[in-house]
């Protein structure tokens, strides 16, 4: 499991983040994490190992899906190949 952000703690450090939000697009009408870039986890997962997001290896990312699950399988799989990722804990549920 990927370490967890609480949504108080990135609130405070939105900045040093870049946050991805991997849920399929009709869960976006809920609404989004302000500057948070859409990628659903199936397309995540295959960017991760096509290697095609390595510009986001030295930056810090935050995942977030619905209620946390999805956003936990994408923060393991970025750490797995060498990202540091953490997941939003809750999930979108609990930004708002």
């Amino acid at each position: 499991m990927a370490n967890k952000i609480t949504s108080k703690e990135l609130m405070a450090q939105k900045k040093d983040f870049v946050i991805i939000d991997v849920r399929e697009i009709d869960e976006l009408e809920s609404g989004i994490i302000e500057d948070s870039i859409h990628m659903p986890l199936g397309l995540c997962v295959r960017n991760i190992k096509k290697k095609q997001i390595e510009d986001m290896k030295d930056k810090k990312i935050c995942t977030y899906c619905g209620t946390g699950y999805r956003g936990n399988i994408a923060a393991d799989e970025l750490n797995k190949e060498g990202f540091y990722a953490v997941t939003l804990d809750g999930g979108y549920s609990n930004w708002m």
